[in-house]
């Protein structure tokens, strides 16, 4: 499951695990006109942990889902 917000300055996409256990964590996605964040609570060390893709990170990452196992490069739109 998951759920799209847009908000003020970004559009954020909440994944829910659902499924048979162990589940985890909800994975929250922010959308930024510059970037993307990636956040996760982490109840081992009750944090949250983020990381921070480019917009070119993350297309790359979107069409590297889908591909076999290779070294890619993608063509500028």
């Amino acid at each position: 499951m998951f759920s799209i917000e847009h908000e003020f300055d970004a559009t954020v996409v909440t994944l829910v695990d659902e499924g048979e256990a162990p589940l985890q964590e909800d994975v929250i996605v922010n959308n930024f006109e510059e970037c993307i964040t990636v956040e996760q609570y982490d109840p081992r060390t009750d944090r949250v942990n983020k990381i921070t893709l480019s917009i070119s990170q993350m297309r790359d990452l979107a069409a590297a889902i889908s591909l076999p196992e290779g070294v890619y490069s993608r063509t500028k739109p």
